[in-house]
Parts: C-alpha cells; sequence; structure tokens
C-alpha cells in the first residue's frame, strides 16, 4: 500500500525566497541595534487600556485612515486621537497597492505623537517589508516606484545603464536597449531602493521594527506562531531574526555599491549571480566577504516557511494538529493568544479560532486585490469588538468557519448540510464506472456532489459516519455529508469541492510544498483517523488536495468501519504521532457519544469495535509519553 513520503522536496513556496543569514561578517551597527538586552522593553507591555490592531494595508491609504479614524486613533487631521491606546500592524504595510509611501509616511507621523499622549504605535515586520528591503521586488506596484520619481539621483539610473550597456556583446539599437532597460526600472525605481536602504528613510525606520510584540498577555505577529517561535522565543526571534535581516542588508548594499549586484536583480537570485562571477576576480576584503557572505547565507530563519512572518499553519493547520503546535509557542512568548494577519480570512471579517486562542485580523484591505475592507480589532480588557472601514456598529469576533475544500465564500457548511439534505438534484454526465455526480440548488445556492449508496446491510452507512466522526474530533478533512435517497436506493450525498487534484496526480506533478499545513503532519492525522475507522486501505483516488492551501481531503470510506479491532494492514509497522489534542478529542469521544452519534450508522459490533480502536489509540499515546 502506498504510504505518502514524509520527505517533502523543497522548492520555492509562494512568494518566499529563501536566503538565510548566519551571523557572520556581522555589521557591527547594525547588531547594536537589535541586541535583545537594548530593545526588549519595546517588545512587552502590560496595563494597556485599549488595544487597536489592524493588518495588511498593502498600499490602501484610504482604507487604512479611513479604519482607523473609526477605531478612534486617528483624527480628521491625521494626527493622533488614541490617547493612551497602543495601535499595532500587524504587517504588510507595502506592496500591491499603490500608496505605500503615504501609508508609511502617517504611521511615522503619529509614532511620536502617541508616546507623547501615553501610547504607543507598533508597525510590525510582515513578510513584505523583509522583501523590499532585501530586494525582492515582485509586488512592488508601478505607481510605487512613481511615488519616489522625485527622489531619484539621474546619476544612479544613468551609472546603472552604462554598466548594463557595456555587459552587452553587441548593440545595435542604444534607445531600444535604454527603453529595456527603463522597463526593468521604471520611474522612481532607484529613488525607492535608495529609501529603502538601512540608511533611508524607510529602511532605517523598518529596520527598526520588531517582528513580535506581546501586550498584556496577547502576541501580536504577522504569519503565525510556529514551532520555530517556540525554539527561539521573544528574545529570540526580536534579536537573532533581526540581526539576520541586518546582516543581509548590510552585505547586499556593498554588493549594490560594488555594482556587483544590480538592484532590480531578485532576492532569490543574489546567491546565484555571486556564484556566477569569474573565479580570478580579485576583490578588495569587504566585497569578497560580502560576497562569500551572500552565498553562503541560505535558508534564514526570517525567510523560511516556518518564519513568524511566512506562517500559516495557525489558520491552515486543523485543530488536532495545531493546537499542539500553538501552546508551546506561546508559552515561549509568555502570551495566552495571539493575533496574526498575512492570511485573508475566508469571510473577509476578523475570525478566532483554536478555542480563541488564534484571532485572524488580515480581513483584506486592499480590496481591488483581496475584495475585502479595512477593520480594526479592538481590545479592551477582556472584551474584543471589530470596527469597519465603512462605519456602522461595532460588530463582534466571528468564529473561524469549517470549510473542506473550496466552495463560494458565503456558503457555510451548514449551508452545504440543509443544500443537500433539501435541494434539487440535476445528474451531471460522469466517466463510466465513476459514482453519480449532482448539481444541487436550493435557494439559488448550488454546490457540486457525488451519491454514494450505502452497503445493503440495515442501518449501515460508513460514509456518513466518518463524516460524523470527523466533526467531533475536529479533523476537518471529510467533505460534508448527509444522508438521502436515489430512486429509492439509501445513501448518502457528499459535499464535491473543486479546484482539486488527488494524490497520484500530486505525485506526478511534484506539487504541494507550498501547504499551509506541511503535507507529512496532515498525512500523520489521516493515519490516526483511518486506524479509528478501521480503513482497509487508502486508495490514491481517495486523497484529494485544494489547489489554494493544499488542505487535505479524505473520501471513500465506504469500507470502514469493520468489526476489527486492530490496525489495518497498511497501517500495522507505522509509527503514529498521538498527540495531547488528539488524546482530549479521543477521550471525549466516550461510549455515550459513540452510542448518540453513531447508532443510526453503524451497528452495535461496529460501534463496540469503534470504542475498541479509541482505546487501543489511547494506550499507544500513553505508552509514547
Amino acid at each position: 500500500m502506498y504510504l505518502p513520503r514524509p520527505e517533502v522536496e523543497e522548492t520555492l513556496q509562494n512568494n518566499t525566497a529563501r536566503l538565510t543569514v548566519r551571523l557572520a561578517s556581522v555589521c557591527l551597527l547594525a547588531l547594536a541595534a537589535y541586541a535583545p538586552s537594548a530593545a526588549a522593553d519595546d517588545w512587552r507591555y502590560t496595563g494597556v487600556n485599549r488595544i487597536v490592531a489592524i493588518s495588511d494595508v498593502h498600499g490602501d491609504y484610504d482604507a487604512m485612515v479611513a479604519t482607523l479614524k473609526n477605531a478612534g486613533v486617528l483624527d480628521d487631521a491625521l494626527d493622533w486621537a488614541g490617547g493612551t491606546a497602543h495601535l499595532v500592524i500587524t504587517g504588510d504595510l507595502l506592496d500591491r497597492g499603490p500608496e505605500s509611501r503615504k501609508v508609511m509616511d502617517v504611521l511615522m507621523r503619529i509614532e511620536p505623537q502617541a508616546a507623547a499622549a501615553g501610547g504607543r504605535v507598533h508597525p510590525l515586520l510582515g513578510n513584505h517589508e523583509v522583501m523590499n528591503l532585501v530586494g525582492d521586488l515582485r509586488y512592488v506596484a508601478r505607481e510605487e516606484y512613481a511615488a519616489f520619481a522625485e527622489d531619484e539621483r539621474p546619476e544612479d539610473r544613468e551609472r546603472w545603464f552604462q554598466k548594463h550597456l557595456a555587459e552587452q556583446l553587441m548593440v545595435t539599437d542604444e534607445a531600444a536597449l535604454r527603453q529595456t532597460f527603463n522597463d526593468r526600472h521604471p520611474p522612481g525605481f532607484f529613488g525607492h531602493r535608495r529609501a529603502f536602504r538601512s540608511d533611508g528613510k524607510y529602511g532605517r525606520w523598518l529596520l527598526e521594527k520588531p517582528l513580535l510584540v506581546v501586550i498584556d498577555g496577547i502576541a501580536f505577529v504577522h504569519g503565525g506562531l510556529s514551532p520555530k517561535v517556540a525554539e527561539l522565543g521573544l528574545d529570540g526571534v526580536n534579536g537573532r531574526m533581526k540581526a539576520e535581516l541586518a546582516d543581509y542588508v548590510a552585505q547586499l548594499e556593498i554588493l549594490n555599491d560594488a555594482g556587483l549586484l544590480d538592484p532590480a536583480e531578485n532576492f532569490y537570485r543574489h546567491a546565484a549571480t555571486l556564484e556566477a562571477l569569474p573565479a580570478d576576480l580579485a576583490q578588495p576584503e569587504p566585497i569578497a566577504a560580502a560576497i562569500e557572505t551572500v552565498i553562503r547565507l541560505q535558508d534564514a530563519g526570517i525567510h523560511a516557511p516556518d518564519s513568524p512572518l511566512w506562517y500559516r499553519g495557525n489558520v491552515g493547520c486543523g485543530p488536532l494538529i495545531e493546537h499542539d503546535r500553538i501552546g508551546p509557542a506561546l508559552d515561549a512568548v509568555g502570551a495566552s493568544r495571539v493575533v496574526i494577519g498575512h492570511t485573508p480570512t475566508l469571510t473577509r471579517q476578523v475570525l478566532s479560532r483554536l478555542e480563541g486562542r488564534v484571532i485572524e485580523i488580515d480581513t483584506g484591505m486592499l480590496n481591488a486585490y483581496y475584495d475585502g475592507s479595512g477593520n480594526a480589532l479592538i481590545i479592551e480588557g477582556d472584551a474584543m469588538s471589530v470596527v469597519n472601514e465603512h462605519g456602522g456598529d461595532a460588530r463582534q469576533v466571528s468564529a473561524h468557519p469549517r470549510r473542506v475544500g473550496r466552495r463560494e465564500e458565503s456558503i457555510s457548511a451548514a449551508d452545504i448540510e440543509s443544500i443537500l439534505l433539501h435541494g434539487n438534484m440535476q445528474a451531471v454526465a460522469a466517466a463510466e464506472g465513476a459514482p453519480a455526480t449532482f448539481k444541487v440548488t436550493r435557494g439559488g445556492e448550488t454546490v457540486d456532489a457525488v451519491f454514494l449508496p450505502n452497503p445493503r446491510r440495515k442501518g449501515l452507512a460508513p460514509d456518513l459516519a466518518a463524516y460524523r466522526l470527523d466533526r467531533h474530533l475536529e479533523l476537518g478533512m471529510v467533505p460534508v455529508t448527509v444522508s438521502r435517497e436515489l430512486n429509492g436506493k439509501s445513501g448518502v450525498l457528499q459535499f464535491l469541492p473543486g479546484a482539486t487534484i488527488n494524490e497520484a496526480q500530486r505525485i506526478e506533478s511534484r506539487q504541494g510544498s507550498s501547504a499551509w499545513c506541511p503535507l507529512p503532519d496532515q498525512w500523520n492525522a489521516m493515519y490516526v483517523f483511518d486506524v479509528l475507522v478501521h480503513n482497509p486501505g487508502r486508495n490514491l483516488q481517495h486523497m484529494a488536495y485544494s489547489q489554494d492551501n493544499w488542505q487535505l481531503i479524505l473520501t471513500g470510506h465506504g469500507a470502514s468501519f469493520d468489526t476489527k479491532r486492530s490496525r489495518p494492514d497498511y497501517l500495522k509497522s507505522v509509527p503514529l504521532d498521538i498527540g495531547l489534542r488528539w488524546q482530549e478529542r479521543l477521550e471525549a469521544l466516550n461510549d455515550e457519544v459513540i452510542e448518540e452519534q453513531f447508532g443510526d450508522v453503524l451497528d452495535k459490533r461496529r460501534r463496540r469495535a469503534l470504542q475498541s480502536r479509541r482505546d487501543a489509540l489511547l494506550e499507544e499515546a500513553a505508552a509514547g509519553t
């Protein structure tokens, strides 16, 4: 039987540029700025009466200003109006939108005003701030470059054009070459790059900012709290990672100034470009050291998928996986919950998940790109509320919805259940031998579904039992499934998510390394589930993935819930990681719950076998601890 390999091949992820940073050739000035002892007081605060938090402005100046005005921290003159409140922006002021510079200017303006009033402004670094600092410019809008056109020095542009010209083997049309050069370096490009240097207005400002702050026991960070945060703690994240970033920026500037790296050369190409330099080219010591350092610096912690700036597991991993991760990370930074951005929320509202330990506040403020709006989270003592850029009454934080597979954002899991139970079924042509597929419509909403007949044994509906068990465990991998008859035959209708590929296709295409939740962790959860339901063999076609986030979707449970009490053969020798959250949910699956939830879909012998397999998993977990 096939088992997915845990060694997921390294590739470039999403927007991740994977260079590293080790503490070699470190600029002493940069190190001094980020020493933990010097900045620790800027990372932890207590006794704050009001916190306002926004995220992922992405250059949408108007939306940010409207949101902050409605939150009561900015007045009509764009001055601080928040008194002793703390304003936190959990990263990504920059990129995609056209007015990032105006966004930064407003925040730089109100920072000293807030401090004078006894408040504070905390602009945290997001992945896009770091991308701009290190030269990953894929998402800088041309309008953003244009905002720096008046700052651009003509000699910078001419210097780099002449270098580009000299590198051509043959030039037949210098005007055309200059046009190509200007397309790659649009008006304002060199002004933008100078402003983001370590001694530039915005580069210097950003390099002073932390990645993570903790205010009254609440952590604020851009991407999320990963196991790497549990390892490093607050001082390590803001000390070590920031020193790594400063080191890289310092070395990059040396190489830019020496003409060895075009500022337009993307971050993930830096090392390869330097490695291609002639081996016998003698360089002065500072330049040689910078070359050696950049070539050596691979897989920097701040750029890695588990960096607090890039991590999506707090949102993308199911509770059975992420509960056991978030606890140690919160403990390591001295917090009880975390507020994150980076991943636009499913409903474009502020959401809560993992029993309130994660609050998601990226609501897609840049409407033109994310189809969302600006929302500010307001925290006053134990109370949380949300205000929107368009005004109206404050709202409560909503629960993160259950979502297995892509669908229209407005349709909830409860909506799908209702549609499948009561909707009109219209058959769709299916391949020979494939299950019957339908368009199911109710109240103007339509979803795709597949009809799965129940086994002929009366009172047995294993696919429905798998869905109910998934809901109880909080596995979040089995699509919505309801009982339904078709032409007098009992069975189930199961939601059929769109835009998926199965495991066989994933293997062939070598995709999945950008999964929000690492695939080996999802596979482990699948294995534990298959042991619990006694799935005799996981077919590759019954493992599907949403291609937007690589969430694992499990189907094909018609042969599950046998009366056997041992493991299925394909999992006999597979080690399982049965974490604390798994143990809690298995213990909650007591005999009374099994009778109540499965009495109508599993016969008595199968319910008893389920109890025995549950007990065996708990015993295995106890033995492992």
